[in-house]
């Protein structure tokens, strides 16, 4: 999804990318009590949703780490649990187990939040959805983050102390937009952001960081020195209180589908982000009828290996 050329996409597809980017964001609670799903009546009809087994997977599998498939059709085996609180970061959202990923996503994002504490100041980072146990599709919110490869930061800073579990489930993050969709708030987006997202993006392993409009023009605005991060940073939509790290396939990972690499330029030419200020996308037009929803994507349309990914045994808790 987040591959597609933003000008290609007509009314109808923008409305709907609309309506479902905000399944999973930061602002979106979770439960303090979650219930477990309930058991499938038959999880071996072929045309069951992948999203339905892939959420029953509570834990990884075992062995090690290897990604399969594309950030939108894949899953990942061995992935690593991102540990719930750290010196420098605190996992949100606990009741979706959404903080699994690939070793090297798990490392960097340490990295990240050290580096967020010495260089912006910030206590420390809050972690939103890295993937599933074993990724694949997920039953709410997102298209992409299944091969744990993918991560949502939150852009409010940690609290200076250890999170409730109410809290995690239910603190809403800072929207950094103003209401008018052109610019940031300054009062809540200070320099300290750019330098968090700066630290992201000079991160080697990292190819994409997705981010509002309205914040890829600020740093553009406020970026000083070595300006070269900047061509990682991408606009899309859904992204006003987190940024997504996207991560480029591991060296040796060949069953991963990475994306193409991009442009190395800025991205900060008026042309560059006039697209995404013109009034079709600041104040979208529903459809005369709403989009019929697509039939989920079954386990035989994704890579097959991850069959075996998804019936393996279960890595130790």
């Amino acid at each position: 999804m987040i591959s597609m050329s933003p000008r290609r996409l007509v009314p109808l597809l923008l409305f709907a990318t609309l309506l479902t980017a905000g399944g999973a964001l930061a602002q979106d609670k979770g439960s303090v009590n979650p219930k477990p799903l309930p058991p499938l009546a038959n999880p071996n009809d072929p045309s069951t949703g992948a999203k339905e087994l892939f959420a029953r997977k509570l834990l990884p599998s075992k062995g090690p780490a290897h990604v399969i498939g594309s950030y939108t059709k894949g899953c990942i085996g061995g992935a690593e649990r991102m540990p719930l609180n750290g010196d420098n970061w605190q996992v949100m959202r606990l009741s979706r187990n959404r903080n699994f990923g690939h070793p090297e996503m798990i490392a960097l994002i340490k990295r990240l939040a050290a580096r967020a504490h010495k260089d912006a100041g910030w206590p420390g980072i809050l972690v939103g959805d890295i993937a599933q146990p074993r990724g694949g599709p997920a039953l709410s919110g997102h298209a992409s983050h299944q091969i744990g490869l993918d991560a949502d930061i939150w852009l409010t800073p940690m609290p200076d102390h250890r999170l409730s579990r109410e809290e995690r489930e239910e603190m809403s993050a800072v929207m950094m937009v103003r209401p008018d969709r052109l610019d940031i708030d300054p009062k809540v987006f200070t320099p300290s952001h750019v330098l968090v997202l700066r630290d992201a993006a000079q991160e080697p392993a990292v190819q994409r960081i997705f981010v509002n409009a309205a914040i890829k023009k600020a740093l553009c605005r406020e970026a000083k020195g070595d300006r070269s991060w900047l061509s990682k940073i991408r606009p899309w939509w859904g992204h006003d209180y987190h940024f997504h790290i996207r991560m480029r396939c591991p060296p040796g990972a060949g069953e991963c589908e990475g994306q193409p690499s991009q442009s190395e330029d800025e991205g900060c030419k008026e042309a560059d982000l006039a697209y995404w200020f013109s009034d079709a996308v600041l104040h979208p037009k529903p459809p005369p009828e709403p989009p019929k929803p697509k039939p989920p994507m079954t386990l035989a349309q994704m890579p097959a290996a991850c069959k075996v990914v998804l019936h393996a045994g279960d890595a130790k808790p």
